[in-house]
This record gives C-alpha cells, structure tokens and sequence, in this order.
C-alpha cells in the first residue's frame, strides 16, 4: 500500500523533457536524430521498412506520413535546419510516390484488400490518396516546390471526387469499408490545400461535417465511429487507435469539433492509476476486438498499445499537460527506451510508433500557422 503509489515517482517524465515552445527539447531530438540517421542510411532504413513490413505495410506508409509532418514542424521550430529536413522530405515523398506507381497501391494496404472489389471505380484507396495528400500539403506550405504543386492538386481533386459520390459522404480505404481516420485526414489535406492554391472547397467541408456529424457519431458515447461501409452502416465503433488522430486533424477543419471529440475521448478511455497514463480502446459504451491497430489489449484495466500511443499526440496536440505527462511517465515504464549515440528508440515501438511520437512531441507550429491560411508568403 505505501509502495505502488510511489512507484511511478521512479519513471517520473516531465512535459518539458519532450516539448518546449520554439525549441526542440533534448529527448525529442535524439528521437529525431533516430528517424534522421534511419532515412540517411539505405541499410538501416531497408531493416527497420521491412520489419515494419513484417507485420503490416500499413506501418511503412503511416510511418513516412509522420515522420514527414514532424519535419514539417521542425523546419519551421529550427529555420536553420530546413534546408536538410526538406530533403529528407523530399526523399520520403518521391520515393512513396515512385513505389506508389510501380507497385500499385496494394502494396502499401494489408492483404485484404485483395479479396473483393471496391465498390467506388476505378479502385482507389482514401488512407492512400488523404496521406499522399497530406504530405504535399505539408512539403509546400513550409517552402512551395513546383513540382509538387500538380500532384496535390490531382489528389485533392480525386479525393473530392470519390469521397463526393459516397453516400456516406467518405471514400473507401479498403472494398466497401471507410475509415473516420483517413478520411479527417483527407479534409485537413484538402482544407490546407486550399491556402496554397486559392481554390475553395468551404462547401465540401461544409458538406462532409454534416454529414459525419448526422450519421457517424456513435449515439451513446457522443464520438465518431472508426469505421463503416460505403453506405455509411457502422462497422466498428468508436476506437481509440482512430479518435485522437481524427480529433487532431480536425483542429485544421472545425475546431470546435475537434475539441469536442478530443473530451469525449480524454473523459471515456483516456485513463490513469497511481500516476502511470494509458487509454483504452473503446468506450464503456462500445466492445471491439483486439486488432492490427489496437495492439495488445491489458487485461483488467482494458489499456492499448495503439490508443495510448496515439494519445501522446491527442494530448500534446490539445495542450492536455497533466495527461500527456502521465502518457509520458507510462512510456518511460513500459516502452523500454534505449538510448544509444545521441539516438533514442523505443524497444516496445517501432519505425512508425517512434514517429508517431516525435510528431507528438514537435506538433503545434505548423498547424498553428497553416491555421492562419497564408496564400503567398512563407513563414
């Protein structure tokens, strides 16, 4: 009784170990240094890509979408810098787009998506097409690359189009199923797109809210399902390894919907006990089963590996300190950090989950000013 509440004081993380305002604090850059000296050696970047592989190809996109908004983030926290972080960004986007077009967009989705049509056609994949997006956005925003500039608008245009035609008003990542996480991301591509290139798109936006808001919030909880067919019936209910990503990405779309999803969250699976942070995947409210994004389910307390890490970033993103320390605290406990050369790495994590965590710890500045829709000027 006296030593378990005590024993989170020896795995103590403060938040300004890993975040500070127009500085990159000390253990966020050696995580950075990591995701750098991985993307600048082809043998390291090879064995980390296809231990991710391994498991799901998925990891390999999600992490290379990551990785490319923190550097996004970095570029304008360290201007000195950009001109190194743009290419590695550069490298990132044109090497997914070359994959992208000799490999067919199966080999970035799980084996699954083989085994029935879509429904929308000709096939395309929304987590495919809202990440590329997203990339783009990013990449031209910190500092306008023409050649990029014909791209994005193609994708955006497609995403508009096949999300458009949906009854559910969302486009299909996989044959007849949509995902909240991937398409909150296509309108936050789209929204930022829209401050490079002057075109407007309100009414679209306009549009998929309302219908999100009519047709896919789980009743009883209040949040966003996590997924659901072309028609809009619900697949999976609210999920924590979706939400604090979705409620992220809406800051750039509809801020007061995105703070709101981010309490309903923080309220019904964002957890804590003696001191250790965690979250859950779903809410009282709704029963999943265990999957390829929600980690390892702990029994008892119900705590995910995929909900908790993603929680760092819901709780970074909206400014939650007390939470986010506790995450952090968790982290340090269980994630097994390793520190090696100025490099930090997380033995429980991987390319993608280590990703997800620097974006975490850099995420603000960008959104905070692509917020602001700047047209012509950079920062």
């Amino acid at each position: 009784m006296i030593w378990l509440p005590t024993v989170h004081l020896f795995f103590r993380q403060n938040v300004t170990e890993f975040r500070l305002d127009g500085v990159i604090a000390q253990s966020t850059r050696e995580l950075a240094s990591r995701q750098l000296n991985v993307w600048d050696d082809p043998v390291r970047r090879s064995i980390e890509i296809n231990r991710m592989r391994g498991s799901n190809a998925e990891w390999d996109f999600m992490g290379r979408t990551f990785f490319v908004l923190s550097l996004a983030n970095m570029s304008l926290i360290e201007p000195a810098q950009q001109r190194r972080y743009l290419k590695i960004v550069d490298a990132i986007i044109d090497e997914t787009l070359r994959l992208e077009d000799e490999k067919g967009m199966y080999f970035f989705l799980m084996n699954y998506a083989r085994r029935r049509s879509y429904i929308a056609r000709p096939a395309r994949s929304t987590f495919l097409d809202s990440e590329i997006a997203l990339m783009l956005a990013a990449r031209q925003m910190v500092a306008r690359e023409p050649r990029y500039g014909p791209p994005l608008a193609q994708r955006i245009d497609l995403l508009v189009e096949y999300m458009s035609k949906s009854p559910s008003f969302c486009g299909e990542s996989y044959p007849d199923e949509c995902w909240m996480f991937d398409n909150a991301v296509a309108a936050a591509a789209i929204t930022l797109s829209d401050s490079l290139d002057g075109r407007d798109h309100a009414q679209f936006i306009h549009t998929w809210l309302r219908s999100v808001k009519s047709k896919l919030i789980d009743p009883q909880s209040g949040m966003l399902i996590s997924s659901f067919t072309y028609n809009g019936e619900t697949m999976d209910g609210p999920e924590g390894s979706s939400i604090w990503m979705i409620s992220h990405m809406l800051q750039i779309v509809d801020p007061d919907f995105a703070n709101d999803q981010y309490r309903r969250a923080r309220q019904q699976i964002g957890q804590s006990i003696l001191g250790f942070g965690y979250a859950k995947e779903w809410p009282a409210s709704w029963q999943g089963h265990e999957d390829i994004d929600s980690g390892p389910i702990m029994p008892i307390v119900g705590a995910s590996a995929g909900s908790s890490g993603l929680a760092v970033l819901g709780a970074a993103a909206f400014g939650d300190d007390e939470f986010l320390q506790q995450l952090l605290t968790t982290l340090e406990f269980a994630a097994f950090p390793e520190r090696k050369s100025g490099e930090l790495r997380y033995a429980a994590s991987n390319q993608v989950g280590d990703a997800v965590l620097l974006y975490a710890m850099v995420n603000g500045p960008f959104w905070k000013w692509a917020a602001a829709k700047p047209t012509t000027e950079q920062p």
